[in-house]
């Protein structure tokens, strides 16, 4: 069967030194500090060690090989959305990650599938790079974050953005960052194990509860790691609405469960009795292949769960591990 992987992360070996050109801090540099490995810094701070696959795809085709991933879907690293930053500077550093990540696809078109990000906290600015992707490099879609600074997803500053992206037909993948709480999670690698899911199910209810998906309706989004903690919660997220929608529902009267199969989700759960979940909630249709490659919290064979849920038939594994994927890029 094919494998499509949505669901991976790339950053070029070598960038500028950002903080140094524009004047402030905060911009990640990689130290190479030995053979086939670098350091991310944020200045002096350590942020994460990464090895060449993240940026060469020359590893990165042969682990493809290794695991039988035909192609992978390439987006940058969250940490580089730089929403924070100024926006002429983060719409700078999007055209450098952009511009790699599309050299890359033109070298390997059988391969890769790139994804663009723009700097959301000018949205002006973020649809002429939305357009430059889809128009001018052949993007499939653009990757963006769970929140734009102090906007959630439901905000009305994004929705030039969105109606960009459905204009293009450019696939969204919304994955987390900055995550919520982060300065009560110093400890056991928290922000990663607990905010991340709840980023993700912040990034879903907003854009539910925000009439997103009935304000756009040709917008194809996809959410990581299997919609965080949405789908586990999706009880509770109900049952609000229907006791309190004096609270829930001050924008959209529509119930939430109306929304299942309106939107996709990655497969990377690491539990079967989960992915049985989400396929069974959502839909084979709607659940697609993704690994967070080449990062540890990742599945470290893309596809291995899917393949392995012996009550899964051919027809549901193959649209996991493929035609899902084709589906939100708009390729089926």
């Amino acid at each position: 069967m094919q494998k499509i992987d949505i669901h991976t992360h790339i950053m070029p070996g070598e960038m500028p030194r950002w903080s140094e050109k524009f004047g402030y801090p905060g911009f990640i540099h990689l130290d190479h500090h030995k053979p086939c490995g670098a350091r991310m810094m944020q200045g002096d701070k350590f942020f994460r060690e990464i090895e060449d696959n993240c940026w060469d795809p020359s590893p990165r085709l042969r682990d493809c090989d290794h695991h039988h991933v035909d192609i992978q879907v390439l987006s940058t690293i969250p940490v580089l959305f730089h929403y924070w930053a100024k926006p002429i500077h983060a719409w700078e550093t999007s055209r450098f990650l952009n511009d790699h990540i599309a050299g890359v696809v033109a070298a390997h078109p059988n391969r890769f599938v790139g994804l663009g990000t723009a700097p959301l906290q000018d949205p002006d600015l973020a649809c002429r790079e939305t357009e430059r992707c889809m128009q001018e490099l052949g993007m499939a879609g653009m990757e963006i974050g769970s929140h734009v600074n102090e906007w959630n997803l439901n905000d009305p500053a994004l929705y030039p953005f969105y109606e960009t992206c459905e204009r293009l037909g450019a696939a969204l993948f919304v994955h987390p960052w900055d995550m919520m709480g982060k300065e009560k999670m110093g400890r056991y690698w928290l922000p990663w194990l607990v905010g991340m899911p709840a980023e993700t199910s912040l990034a879903i209810c907003s854009m539910i509860f925000g009439g997103i998906f009935d304000r756009f309706p040709r917008l194809r989004v996809a959410f990581a790691h299997g919609g965080g903690s949405f789908p586990a919660t999706l009880g509770r997220i109900s049952h609000g609405f229907d006791v309190r929608p004096d609270l829930v529902a001050v924008d959209n009267p529509v119930p939430p469960r109306a929304y299942i199969g309106r939107f996709w989700l990655d497969s990377l759960v690491h539990d079967p009795a989960m992915l049985r979940y989400l396929v069974d909630l959502f839909g084979k249709e709607k659940v697609a292949l993704g690994s967070d490659y080449p990062f540890p919290l990742g599945e470290l064979s893309p596809g291995a769960l899917i393949e392995g849920m012996p009550d899964f038939d051919e027809d549901k594994k193959t649209w996991l591990l493929s035609k899902s994927a084709l589906a939100w890029l708009g390729r089926d």
